[in-house]
């Protein structure tokens, strides 16, 4: 499946650019490609051509500010938090596939309102995430 995606926070250093990471990440761990853009106060990095917008299955968006979604009215599209991409990616990569096979009964989701996975009743989830999604974890790989 093809994806787009935008992530957006105010100052568009750390957590926009950790959002874009692991939505890339999940999605190529998944055999899904995916291309991120990143927005901050110093304007969008990897910019989305129209293209590849058309191109896309469904596209999602995670943005603590403001973003355009005229250019998306093409295709489904996910709405949610930086804090989503960077917790839940998967989840956030599920609801666009849904979206996109029209599962989805609205093509605009919430992920704080959706219902919990059977995985995530059925166990305790850890606090803190994945130590190797870290902000300290990924600085050490950008400057190794």
């Amino acid at each position: 499946m093809k994806l787009v995606a935008v992530t957006s926070c105010p100052t568009g250093i750390a957590h926009s650019q950790m959002a874009a990471e692991n939505l890339e990440q999940t999605a190529e761990e998944q055999g899904h490609d995916i291309k991120v853009e990143v927005q901050g106060a110093m304007g969008a990095e990897n910019e989305l051509s129209d293209a590849d917008i058309e191109a896309a299955d469904a596209a999602i968006i995670a943005s603590d500010t403001s973003v355009s979604q005229d250019r998306f009215s093409s295709v489904p599209l996910i709405d949610g938090t930086v804090k989503d991409a960077v917790n839940d990616a998967e989840g956030m990569i599920a609801d666009a596939i849904a979206a996109a096979d029209g599962d989805a009964s609205d093509t605009k989701s919430d992920i704080n309102g959706s219902e919990p996975t059977s995985t995530e009743s059925n166990q305790q989830r850890r606090r803190g995430g994945d130590r190797s999604k870290s902000l300290v974890a990924r600085l050490k790989r950008l400057f190794n």
